[in-house]
């Protein structure tokens, strides 16, 4: 590699914080928000409560980067020291045989990881979080690696054709293939890809129902659909979300929560998801991205030079080298993007806090959803500030003890 390219790196790791940090300072909430009250887990949870959700997240934590190093240390392997031959064989048709190394890619990743994976699954069905049989596990690791192979062929493909045609400036077009992928996927996976791992089905007519259209008006948001999604085939952790732009826009509530949960809490629930249409937030994080994407691609060609160093290809040679530094890319803006999701979150909770006025409630679901998902309502703040997209628990009940806001 020229030394234009090695010196490239160093300029390229400031530009992408610098956007990162600048995408995340534009699209933050301006308004919404509430200062949490101090709270002190023990004030709601038991002694009991608190230890096990410490037992169980402080090992999965441990698991989780594990699987990860296990991810980056494989990628590595396939950088450093590649079967032998494998690239031979690979080049003499390029496309072809970078959608052959995508999806190979993507497959060994799985298939490296699934021990790490399977034991924090066993770990799941011992406290009851999952409830999925081991077969049925399976039947969608498989699906997911079928998933999994078939976009990363496509994105080798496409790689390689970028690098053989821009081999100087490949980040330039890839960002906008990153973004428009973005849309496509908020677009498209509610309705091709979701239904293949649960089933979806409108919100029956009836009081939630009903409930959901009342506070819908008086937000005055376009809700889209209701769906109902039978998660408690998977797992007893409740949860809802938003998705889908266009016709496949959707507030999609667990079954369980919606079994299990008292109306006041669901409605709490159901104003949240609102308050994160009424904002737009899906498409303030395509916002975000399409401000970073260029300076992350940009970091990506950088980095993946400088690691493949002499043994940089134009051909599927180089896809491991880009899929490690896409990996690592990821891992360094993700911090400023779960800042902006954190701050989104405590809007949406505001939203959910003045359209319900029920701190109560919302105060209540904080505490049970906490327990059901076998959460920490407090975990340490370096780990909280890297992975989390939402305020922690007990950030979520301050907001309910200090609103309304003075």
């Amino acid at each position: 590699m020229s030394e234009m390219g090695r010196s490239r790196l160093p300029i390229a790791i400031v530009v992408a914080v610098a956007a990162a940090a600048a995408a995340t300072f534009l699209l933050r909430p301006r308004s919404g928000l509430i200062d949490p009250a101090p709270v002190e887990a023990q004030q709601y949870f038991t002694a009991s409560q608190l230890d096990r959700a410490e037992d169980f997240r402080g090992l999965q934590r441990v698991l989780g980067l594990a699987g990860l190093g296990v991810g980056i240390a494989t990628l590595a392997v396939l950088v450093w020291r590649p079967p032998p031959g494998l690239a031979r064989r690979l080049e003499p048709r390029p496309l072809l045989g970078g959608a052959a190394a995508g999806a190979g890619i993507s497959l060994l990743l799985i298939v490296t990881e699934l021990p790490i994976r399977a034991w924090m699954r066993a770990r799941s069905l011992d406290v009851g979080l999952a409830t999925q049989s081991w077969p049925d596990w399976a039947l969608d690791v498989l699906k997911a690696a079928g998933i999994g192979a078939v976009t990363a062929a496509v994105a080798g493909l496409v790689a390689v054709a970028l690098i053989r045609r821009f081999p100087r400036g490949w980040w330039a077009p890839a960002a906008a293939l990153v973004v428009a992928y973005g849309a496509l996927t908020i677009w498209l996976y509610p309705v091709v890809i979701d239904p293949l791992f649960n089933r979806f089905e409108p919100l029956r007519e009836g009081p939630l129902r009903h409930e959901v259209l009342k506070l819908a008006d008086r937000a005055g948001v376009d809700v889209g659909e209701v769906y109902r999604v039978d998660a408690s085939r998977r797992t007893s952790a409740v949860n809802a979300y938003v998705n889908g732009l266009g016709h496949s826009k959707r507030v999609v509530l667990y079954d369980n929560l919606i079994d299990d949960f008292p109306p006041d809490e669901v409605r709490t629930v159901v104003a949240h998801e609102l308050g994160h249409q009424k904002h737009d937030d899906l498409l303030r994080g395509l916002a975000w991205l399409a401000l970073v994407a260029p300076a992350g691609t940009f970091l990506t060609q950088a980095l993946a030079e400088r690691l493949a160093g002499r043994g940089w290809s134009r051909g599927p040679a180089a896809l491991p080298a880009v899929a490690i530094a896409i990996t690592l890319v990821g891992l360094g803006l993700g911090p400023a993007s779960n800042a902006l999701s954190r701050q989104v979150e405590a809007r949406a909770d505001g939203f959910a806090l003045e359209l319900t006025r029920d701190p109560s409630g919302f105060i209540d679901f904080q505490h049970r959803i906490a327990v059901r998902n076998v959460s920490d309502p407090d975990p340490p703040r370096p780990l909280h500030l890297l992975f989390d997209t939402h305020p922690t628990t007990v950030e979520r009940i301050g907001f309910g003890v200090a609103w309304p806001p003075g």
